[in-house]
């Protein structure tokens, strides 16, 4: 048979892959390349010749065989979706697999059904959880059929991953089958965050005792005989002299972590002096490891109580310690020495330098983290959009108000950590979503309704660009279904021309601005969505707002009353703008309030597309 050819986006080689022979197969696919979880799909010529060229953008289009086609991209694969048909599917792979470490994540999706199987790399290559965020995305249902999965156990082989961890050494089959039959297994952390001790699934889990050997352990250290996670923890202090090579450095890194043993994987990053911000061995390091390097002045240098300074340092550069001290000011509250300062003197013209190593008590990796601001709508589980219910099956993490959460509550899967809020205590509750993020977990925020319409996007927004850009992870918004548009479906048709949403909250805007926005929308005829209406201790401004517009609207302007809408408790009552009483609405309340052209039967509430004096024709 002969090679397989490809042509458009064959250009780039494709880590994530769709796969799909037909075109019900295609219509299928569609939906995750146009979300960005698929680089491209690949189709056969045949396929090709029947698609428009408009069509055609963005596919990989191969003459040939699909087995020919997998051998090509096989090693650079990361993921897989195919609608082939199953055993078909598995005749092309069986020749390609090597080892689950190495094998890319391999996805069966059943046209129509919208069935997403998980068939290979379900731990290995994050393949469970990419299944479930791949069927949110498509509305459909992921089946996975993993032990521990089906027993509702903690995955011990891939559960790191959602909190920024790299998994080390250690026979990590024996352990995951150790796990099935049910053996005790223990368990050691000393470093990295603790939540996800309380996220579930830890049956057989036993913590190990001071002195006790585990069979899993958590933190930079080298472990013999265990099952090793690495959190991004060791913060790797640095100064020199001017011109040091870069091999030294690089050498004198990678010794002095070997002989503490600890691993290369967790480390965070490189610390030292911000005069050191143009030398050639730090920078040189920082891009060949990947690692930041964070720079401190001086004077945040001296704060630092360390076990060895120098005046002859001090001198020089105005701190009389660089390397213990800007590890321990990049590890933060709490970090502590793990090597004291180490003096590294090359041959002749090699340099010097001095490095120490801090540990973190928690992690440190925005490039791995991602905060997902998520809208989880109204309430109720079937008005949650796909885009949401992807970005809450890709979270380690759901940080949110308590009850909010009760509410998605059924979609929580084992190892998902959730972190209840208080009302009225946003802006802690975004710094914990970020600073989990910035530690490299997949963190999920949530808000009632939309993000972005008087929910958690704004402040969440605000305080992520307060940071330097290499702190920065991932930010990403998912739609949610607003409380004003559901109101509008089960109302019929009250926003047909321009409406405004205001909120009668004085407790972010002062009441005078509130007046002011009222005040233009009474005059310019708006349908008028007003949130937060009334609460114990604001009970007047409803009021206010109601002889407002009547002074400039008919008293029969209708008005709809819309309490806990999309939950089971909810009610909507149809008034006028007359009979309206601030002691019928509270909190959970959105009141929608007509235009002069607005008009209701009693069970709907229709603004005309076009006043009485204007024609649609």
């Amino acid at each position: 048979m002969g090679d397989s050819h490809c042509t458009a986006a064959a250009a780039v080689v494709p880590r994530q892959l769709g796969l799909a022979p037909s075109r019900r197969g295609l219509v299928a696919l569609r939906p995750l390349l146009g979300a960005g979880a698929l680089q491209t799909i690949a189709i056969p010529t045949a396929l090709a010749a029947t698609l428009s060229t408009s069509e055609r953008h963005g596919l990989l289009i191969y003459d040939g065989g699909t087995s020919q086609l997998l051998q090509r991209y096989w090693r650079q694969l990361e993921l897989l979706v195919s609608t082939l048909a199953t055993g078909a599917l598995i005749r092309c792979l069986a020749p390609l697999l090597q080892h689950k470490a190495r094998d890319p994540a391999v996805l069966q999706l059943t046209p129509g059904s919208g069935q997403l199987h998980c068939l290979l790399g379900g731990h290995s290559r994050d393949g469970e959880r990419q299944t479930r965020r791949l069927a949110a995305l498509l509305g459909g249902t992921a089946l996975i059929s993993s032990q521990s999965s089906a027993e509702e156990r903690l995955p011990l082989d891939c559960f790191g991953q959602g909190w920024g961890w790299r998994r080390g050494e250690g026979d990590w089959s024996a352990l995951m089958q150790r796990a099935a039959r049910g053996e005790p297994l223990r368990w050691r952390q000393r470093g990295g965050v603790r939540h996800w001790q309380h996220a579930g699934g830890l049956a057989g889990l036993l913590k190990a005792h001071p002195g006790e050997d585990a069979d899993m352990e958590i933190g930079p250290w080298l472990v013999a005989g265990a099952c090793c996670w690495h959190p991004p923890s060791l913060w790797i202090g640095l100064g020199c002299e001017r011109g040091t090579d870069p091999g030294l450095v690089r050498e004198a890194v990678a010794g002095a972590l070997g002989q503490a043993g600890l691993a290369v994987v967790a480390v965070a990053g490189l610390a030292s002096i911000s005069l050191k911000g143009d030398e050639t061995a730090l920078l040189e390091l920082a891009a060949l490891q990947q690692w930041p390097l964070r720079l401190f002045e001086a004077e945040q240098l001296r704060a630092m109580a360390t076990p060895n300074p120098s005046q002859r340092v001090l001198d020089a550069v105005g701190s009389a310690s660089v390397a213990e001290a800007a590890a321990l000011c990049a590890a933060g509250r709490g970090g502590r020495l793990l090597l004291e300062k180490t003096v590294v003197r090359g041959d002749q013209g090699q340099g010097a330098l001095t490095l120490a190593i801090a540990l973190m008590e928690e992690s440190w990796a925005p490039p791995r983290g991602s905060l997902q601001l998520v809208g989880s709508g109204p309430g109720a589980l079937e008005q949650l959009t796909g885009a949401a219910r992807a970005a809450l099956a890709a979270s380690s993490v759901w940080v949110g108000y308590g009850p909010y959460l009760d509410r998605l509550e059924s979609l929580r899967q084992v190892g998902q950590w959730r972190a209840d809020g208080q009302l009225g205590r946003e802006r802690e509750r975004c710094a914990e979503a970020l600073n989990l993020a910035r530690g490299g977990a997949q963190v999920a925020l949530v808000s009632s309704g939309d993000s972005g319409i008087y929910g958690m996007a704004g402040l969440a927004l605000e305080l992520w660009q307060s940071l330097p850009g290499q702190e920065r992870p991932a930010l990403a918004f998912h739609p949610g279904i607003s409380a004003m548009q559901m109101a509008a479906a089960r109302l019929g048709g009250p926003l047909m021309l321009d409406f405004c949403s205001i909120s009668l909250s004085d407790r972010l805007v002062p009441w005078a601005t509130i007046q002011q926005r009222l005040r233009a929308a009474a005059a310019g005829d708006f349908v008028i969505a007003l949130y937060n209406p009334r609460s114990r201790e604001r009970h007047w401004q409803l009021g206010w707002a109601r002889q407002l517009l009547l002074d400039q609207r008919p008293a029969d302007t209708p008005v709809a009353l819309c309490r806990q809408l999309g939950r089971a408790e909810e009610t909507i009552s149809l008034t006028t703008l007359a009979a309206l009483t601030p002691e019928q609405v509270d909190m959970l309340t959105l009141v929608l309030i007509g235009n002069s052209s607005s008009r209701s039967d009693g069970r709907y509430l229709l603004t005309p597309r076009g006043y009485a004096s204007t024609s649609l024709a």
